[in-house]
């Protein structure tokens, strides 16, 4: 495979294109900062994604505005804080009334009103609604195969494992309809066996990209695996192959299916005119332990304002355009939409966005617009604003609190009995030195220089404007739910919801 990418990269190099770039967006699931081989994990199979990183420009900060699944995406496709829009607080479940809001613009519909041929595969995650209203296909995705949420928020038991029907570790929300698999709005199966789910998205994948070509337009693919969350699963091929348990499994067929995408693009002859991005919606789930991922050297994870919440690892691959190395430029995936934006030529949507264009990171190793970061809890509310805030290399928390999912690590500010804690002065950290916030500047008073306390007050004046200018929309999550929204394939059937159950006809 190393071989093969190096003939790949050889042919490509040099090979410009004016015309608007294809956009390969793959976004991993509950990946940590320290499970990737290039950020250096010592025992994980990531060759596809290693040779991604090595061809590419790796980020060492790169950060989401959130470490929860449903507010991390609604970021991700917007360029818009979660709170804007009422993705808060926690995530979306199957019977959620609320969703994405449909006046939202998404970085489908900004790429489809340029020409662009859209489709996603993997993991939504932003509503189901009436009729399926929030779903892809109604936020501009021409194409859509996947699970409109989490694969264990269902009755997952037995579909994680290989062969079929044998006893699986990992549990699942029991009380929930079987997990559907959606092929646009149409039920393909429901539950599907999820072993065999990466195989059908890269094909939905070569296939949005020969049909793009075929049409002579560009195409945007947003590939949401499931992988890494828990309850793990893969694949035959990968089961026990990885060294690493079944998480490490679970990653080594994310990374052979990034290596298949890179290959359908080789094979169609697009791989210069393809701009890849590579990142994670959140921080690992340390409760877990070690089927939960890792965040390296940074501090607690998904759940929590700490780093190993919130900094994720993220790669941009474009061969001829993006000069392979490293950056410590600050960036956000609310950045995506701007800069994707520019490098097309789309014309940005008429809102508030919250994400820069930082096209000048990516094609001349340039400084970045961005100066500052906020980052919200997973529950958050106007009163106490952004829990935490970095501008250049300091970072200042003016609130703490754990979270369940970052339980069972050594350090208990990460564990949920760890309570909502403010602190005046807030903790503050140099990242350039510190970046796993073990050491407060502030907490030996006669140490304290007058460089941390500028930084200090600096950083409380950020939050206090900040938070003055920032509109909570109305919660998504609080209109509650309504069991009539699950999806079923046998509507009015009985006994409910296990009754909503049509084979896959590919087990």
């Amino acid at each position: 495979m190393e071989a093969l990418w190096a003939l790949c990269l050889a042919w490509a190099a040099g090979l410009a294109t004016t015309s608007p770039p294809n956009i390969v967006l793959i976004f991993a699931d509950d990946l940590g900062y320290g499970d990737l081989g290039s950020y250096g994990h010592p025992s994980s199979t990531t060759p596809n994604l290693d040779q991604l990183a090595a061809g590419g420009l790796r980020f060492t900060d790169f950060y989401v505005p959130v470490s929860l699944c449903t507010p991390s995406r609604a970021a991700l496709l917007t360029g818009r804080l979660p709170v804007r829009m009422g993705m808060y607080p926690g995530v979306l479940g199957p019977k959620s009334k609320g969703g994405l809001p449909l006046e939202e613009v998404t970085l489908a519909e900004v790429l489809a009103s340029h020409g662009y041929l859209t489709g996603m595969a993997g993991k939504w995650h932003l509503g189901v609604g009436p009729g399926g209203a929030f779903l892809p296909p109604h936020h501009g995705f021409h194409r859509f195969l996947g699970i409109p949420y989490s694969h264990d928020q269902g009755p997952c038991q037995n579909l994680t494992c290989f062969p079929p029907a044998t006893s699986c570790d990992g549990t699942c929300d029991q009380d929930e309809v079987p997990i559907p698999l959606l092929a646009n709005l149409t039920i393909e199966a429901q539950p599907p066996w999820l072993p065999g789910l990466e195989a059908r998205y890269v094909a939905f994948a070569r296939d949005l990209m020969t049909d793009a070509q075929r049409q002579g337009r560009p195409f945007f693919l947003y590939y949401a695996s499931h992988h890494t969350h828990y309850p793990q699963f893969s694949g035959q091929s990968f089961v026990g192959r990885s060294g690493r348990g079944p998480f490490g499994d679970s990653l080594m067929e994310l990374d052979a299916a990034v290596g298949a995408l890179m290959l359908a693009l080789r094979d169609l002859g697009l791989l210069r005119d393809t701009l890849v991005i590579f990142t994670s919606d959140n921080g690992p789930e340390t409760m877990r332990m070690s089927r939960g991922g890792n965040s390296g050297l940074l501090r607690c994870g998904k759940g929590t304002t700490f780093e190993g919440g919130v900094r994720e690892p993220a790669v941009a691959f474009w061969p001829g355009h993006i000069t392979p190395g490293v950056t410590h430029e600050l960036a956000s995936s609310l950045d995506l939409l701007p800069t994707l934006a520019a490098l097309s030529g789309a014309s940005l949507p008429n809102v508030t966005l919250d994400g820069m264009d930082i096209s000048s990171v990516l094609m001349s190793s340039g400084k970045s617009p961005r100066e500052s970061l906020f980052f919200y809890p997973a529950f958050p509310d106007e009163i106490h604003g952004v829990f935490a805030v970095r501008s250049g290399k300091y970072k200042a928390h003016f609130f703490t609190q754990g979270s369940t999912l970052s339980d069972t690590t050594p350090d208990p500010a990460c564990h949920a009995a760890n309570p909502l804690t403010a602190h005046d002065p807030p903790l503050l950290y140099d990242l350039s030195e510190d970046p796993g916030e073990n050491y407060n500047l502030l907490e030996r008073e006669a140490e304290v220089t007058p460089e941390a306390l500028r930084a200090m007050k600096h950083l409380q004046l950020l939050k206090v404007q900040f938070d003055a200018a920032m509109t909570f929309g109305p919660s998504q999550m609080a209109l509650g739910d309504d069991p009539g929204l699950q999806i079923c394939c046998k509507p009015s059937c009985t006994p409910y919801p296990a009754c909503c159950h049509c084979p896959d006809a590919l087990v």
